[in-house]
């Protein structure tokens, strides 16, 4: 449905979100997207209670994490959790406090700074990139990795829209992921992969989502691309939401016996 506000205004105020941590509660009512039906909240939170110590690499604002922790029914005795943002790390740090989880800052693609087999469980949601060998050094003879990425050409409706057409890089791929795990010495023992609809109501929330999920268009400025949010704008005032698909997947690795 169209919207009585203006095009300046809607995108002043997609400029102005906050984009510290992984709270997308603002979204609501201005965008929506389809959920994965493997649940892997709920799989984070079978594995959380069986943990004895568990590890979450790049966990942003870490709400994802301290939600899984509040709905385990135990809690394993170690928690630590990484994040290159010092400012996520802030905010990682206030929402991991009440379970004792410390919290380290660490390059994405850089070293964990933990002892060799300190963990049985290490997760990450959506993480930038995946340090296979420092995941399989870190876990215990017989931890777990559960992960849910993003895969190939995620949301390249947008993209495509706001860049002009471009290549699906494979540099997300589960399969890439697959290989990647195996050279590290892990055993894939799950990997699932879905495409799930994504709608935009307004051209507010393209605007804050462009900003927050950076490599949907990378190096994105209202400025630089006013002249697009203002066709794609108009799209949506005269023919509905603009529809995207966001590409998942679940990978669940293994250590071999050591």
């Amino acid at each position: 449905m169209p919207t009585s506000r203006s095009f300046d205004d809607l995108v002043a105020e997609g400029a102005s979100v906050p984009t510290d941590g992984w709270d997308f509660s603002w979204f609501e009512g201005r965008a929506t997207e389809e959920r994965p039906t493997w649940g892997y909240a709920r799989m984070l939170v079978d594995r959380l209670s069986v943990a004895h110590a568990a590890l979450d690499v790049q966990t942003g604002g870490g709400e994802v994490w301290a939600e899984a922790l509040s709905r385990a029914p135990q809690r394993p005795h170690q928690l630590a959790a990484t994040e290159s943002w010092r400012p996520n790390a802030a905010i990682a740090q206030r929402n991991l406090a009440p379970y004792a989880a410390s919290v380290a800052i660490a390059p994405d693609d850089g070293p964990l700074p933990f002892a060799d087999g300190t963990f049985d469980l290490v997760s990450s949601r959506h993480p930038v990139t995946v340090v296979w060998d420092e995941i399989a050094r870190v876990l215990t003879r017989d931890g777990t990795y559960l992960s849910q990425q993003v895969g190939p050409g995620s949301n390249r409706e947008l993209t495509d829209f706001m860049m002009g057409p471009q290549p699906v890089r494979g540099t997300r791929s589960p399969e890439l992921a697959v290989s990647q795990a195996q050279a590290a010495g892990l055993v894939v023992v799950d990997l699932r992969h879905e495409r799930l609809r994504t709608e935009f109501y307004a051209i507010g929330a393209v605007t804050y989502f462009l900003r927050k999920v950076l490599w949907t268009v990378p190096g994105f400025t209202v400025e630089a691309y006013g002249d697009r949010l203002a066709a794609l704008h108009e799209q949506i005032e005269h023919e509905g939401p603009f529809v995207a698909h966001a590409r998942r997947f679940l990978i669940e690795a293994r250590q071999r016996n050591r």
